[in-house]
């Protein structure tokens, strides 16, 4: 019997069937647009949001049952809604709302470090405008917490620690709510959903026919590390969408630093299995695909698709250097000021030397966030894996080796995100006997060598020149 994972990402929600070979079987999906109604404040309807969840999976379990279901989540973003009712108070607010920023500097100033991407902040902020006076009976959650609520029809309230641990609202070793945090943004216990290992059974989908026991909550990127095998200590994996986010197993023993490490990675729980909780460490970049949806909006390429045989027509980008810092640079220099650069244009420079040089500039950001992580993680990673849409790019995936100087492993299914959650919910119904029967259902890609030296030199040369770009925002610290 196969297993069903809801995949709940920033734009839209699926519901995908995997066989017990891990197969993808089927797939629904529903949008879930984000509202932008003013600078800096991003928005999902919740809502519409619940009413997506519910038409993709009873979609998807319509023409026949499946043994367990599988939630993987956008990390974050924050939903509050009445307990009796089920109704939201407000729409969610997304991952990448920055309404809070002037608390977060304010609360750092009484040393309290909290990033305006965490739902900390969100959570007080909702609150203060929809409870002041904290008496109402309210749930909070992230996306995990909500889909849950809505699939057992208002029956569990839970949350796992890949999605807890990322709120700002859990302590530093990930065993339970931070008592000092929510005293300080004056949040009700009472509100937070119970914390459960990442795969286990929590409860039945009573919303769906047949009421599958919901097996499995995890965030997309600790998913997608799953998904791709990545669990013993110095596994890693790149996931290159919109942005990038690379993360690496470390193990059982937590990174030694609080919330930021010197080289600008953040601490995660990877996954949690009841037995003990297993960490992991994470590497941002804010610009990674996007720039090639730009290099279509100026007519460079008419789709994302077409940079690779562009880029591939030329040998090099000749003198050309770009800095994809389109929102700013993430790890290690986390300078929201930095913007995008090209450098060393001439005469001669063409439309092929600027796309291959946009996808060597997100190579070599690549290269950044991989030594951070080994830094930061104190680990050696001799592979570095990979998937999202510039996973299918062949020649973004040979810049890539040849910035890192490491065999890059593309991951042929290009669904690790839903891998991870099938396999973790799997191996709480006793589809598979543990991870490592359910990760080795799939075969890895094909390697890819370094060919040539990447100048790095030269490159953070660039990276450097483009930072405080914007010197009000580059000053923005947390």
């Amino acid at each position: 019997m196969s297993l069903l994972v809801l995949d709940i990402g920033t734009t839209n929600v699926r519901a995908v069937r995997v066989g017990v070979d891990g197969s993808v079987e089927a797939a629904v999906a529903a949008p879930v647009p984000l509202q932008r109604p003013s600078a800096g404040v991003v928005e999902h309807d919740a809502v519409a949001l619940g009413a997506a969840i519910l038409e993709v999976a009873r979609a998807a379990v319509a023409s026949e049952p499946v043994a367990a279901v599988g939630i993987a989540t956008q990390r974050a973003t924050t939903v509050v809604w009445d307990r009796r009712t089920g109704e939201p108070v407000a729409p969610a607010i997304s991952w990448q709302d920055l309404r809070t920023v002037g608390q977060c500097l304010a609360l750092r100033r009484e040393g309290l470090a909290l990033l305006p991407s965490q739902s900390a902040t969100k959570l007080a902020y909702l609150l203060d405008r929809f409870d002041r006076e904290r008496g109402r009976d309210l749930c909070f959650g992230t996306v995990d917490t909500y889909a849950t609520w809505v699939l057992s029809g208002g029956r569990l309230h839970v949350t796992d620690l890949t999605n807890a641990a990322v709120t700002g609202l859990v302590d530093l070793d990930a065993t339970g709510w931070d008592t000092a945090v929510l005293e300080r943004l004056h949040i009700p216990e009472r509100l937070l959903p119970r914390l459960v290992p990442s795969t286990g059974v929590v409860g039945e989908a009573s919303a769906l026919a047949g009421a599958p026991p919901i097996a499995a909550l995890v965030g997309d990127q600790q998913a997608s590390l799953v998904g791709q095998g990545c669990l013993k200590p110095g596994d890693a994996k790149a996931t290159f969408g919109t942005g990038g986010m690379l993360d690496c197993t470390v193990g059982e023993t937590r990174p030694a630093f609080a919330t930021r490490g010197a080289a600008g990675t953040f601490p995660i729980v990877a996954w949690h299995d009841g037995a003990g909780r297993h960490w992991g460490v994470e590497a941002i970049m804010l610009s990674a695909g996007s720039c090639i949806e730009w290099c279509c909006r100026l007519g460079l390429i008419a789709t994302p698709a077409d940079s690779d045989a562009l880029a591939s027509s030329v040998r090099d980008a000749g003198s050309v250097v770009f800095v994809p810092a389109l929102e700013g640079l993430g790890t290690p220099r986390w300078d929201f000021g930095a913007r995008g650069a090209f450098l060393g244009l001439d005469g001669s420079t063409g439309r092929a030397q600027l796309v291959r040089a946009v996808l060597d500039g997100v190579a070599q950001r690549g290269a950044d966030l991989l030594e951070a992580v080994e830094l930061d993680a104190g680990v050696k990673v001799e592979q570095l894996r990979v998937d999202g849409g510039m996973s299918a790019n062949a020649t973004f995936l040979q810049l890539l080796a040849d910035a890192t100087g490491r065999v890059v492993v593309p991951f042929p299914a290009r669904e690790a995100t839903v891998l991870g959650a099938a396999f973790l919910a799997g191996v709480a119904v006793g589809t598979f006997a543990d991870l490592g029967e359910a990760t080795a259902t799939q075969a890895p890609g094909d390697p890819i060598a370094p060919r040539r030296r990447s100048d790095r030199g030269r490159w953070l040369e660039a990276r450097g020149r483009a930072e405080k770009t914007i010197p009000f925002l580059s000053a923005l610290a947390f």
